[in-house]
């Protein structure tokens, strides 16, 4: 998966720089595999990627993490919480989903901030920000905090310039700039959206595992620009956490076989549940 997503990355740029007329085509299949490198910290986040503990933390921070600003150390800890609660009030990803539905009016505000690069510059300018003590509520937790954000930014930093430095010894330094940055800051922050929205917002219960984490079927487009790496079988990886991504399907038809996927929230296509999460009516209450 990891020489997936970097071979897609490579061969894209490699195919702008022969023919810039390729570049509107790059940016979404480079910006899914940046979310691709996300899945796969997240599956070292689980001991997925290696046997071996040590060479699961090394990828997953260096090869996956790090270039797209994650810290794979901050994000284990956090991300088993949201297992363990999932949905209840203790669940710290509860903020992506709780606030839906939302207006159309207000879902078309969030994309273009998306597209427009406006929500990853005030990410990582709240993240450098608190990796340098700046900005920070002199209350407890805030060492925490820019210690927590250091451990992203470094790496980012380090792996983004080694970046830079590789693209222009091999002569086309603008790549860095156009089809690394651009699609990190624009089409990866719509597709993390998506897949925020599409795994636990608008769902059935809230209390029952099978529809408290929604499965999206998925068609070839869908992988290649929304949903690479399985991450849309969300409700199988709930039920089986240390299932590797890339067995999610067969755990799929195993439950299928038996029965369980008619119990389960199951839904077709990303249009469709962006169209219930932006269901409600301007000027009605949540």
């Amino acid at each position: 998966m990891i020489v997936h997503a970097w071979a897609v990355i490579f061969a894209m740029m490699a195919l702008c720089v022969w023919q810039p007329l390729f570049i509107l085509l790059a940016i979404p299949i480079i910006g899914a595999r940046q979310l691709g490198l996300a899945i796969i910290m997240h599956e070292a986040a689980h001991g997925g990627v290696s046997k071996n503990p040590k060479l699961n933390d090394f990828l997953g921070l260096w090869l996956a993490g790090a270039p797209i600003g994650g810290s794979l150390k901050s994000y284990r800890p956090y991300h088993l919480l949201h297992h363990k609660f999932t949905q209840q009030p203790e669940d710290p990803d509860l903020g992506l989903s709780a606030p839906f539905p939302i207006t159309k009016h207000s879902l078309r505000r969030k994309i273009f901030r998306d597209l427009t690069g406006q929500t990853f510059y005030k990410q990582r300018l709240n993240q450098i920000a608190n990796a340098l003590g700046l900005n920070l509520r002199k209350t407890g937790g805030a060492e925490n905090r820019a210690t927590t954000a250091r451990e992203a930014v470094i790496p980012f930093l380090l792996t983004n310039l080694l970046l830079l430095i590789g693209l222009t010894l091999a002569g086309a330094w603008w790549v860095f700039f156009i089809l690394w940055l651009l699609p990190l800051a624009t089409w990866n922050q719509l597709v993390t959206r998506l897949r925020n929205i599409a795994e636990h917002a608008v769902i059935p219960d809230d209390n029952d595992p099978l529809r408290h984490a929604r499965t999206v079927r998925t068609n070839i487009l869908d992988r290649a620009i929304i949903a690479p790496y399985w991450v849309n079988y969300h409700c199988e990886h709930h039920m089986f956490m240390h299932v590797p991504c890339y067995n999610l399907p067969q755990a799929h038809k195993y439950l299928e076989q038996n029965g369980h996927t008619a119990k389960m929230e199951i839904q077709t296509g990303y249009w469709r549940i962006l169209d219930r999460a932006s269901s409600k009516v301007d000027g009605a209450t949540a």
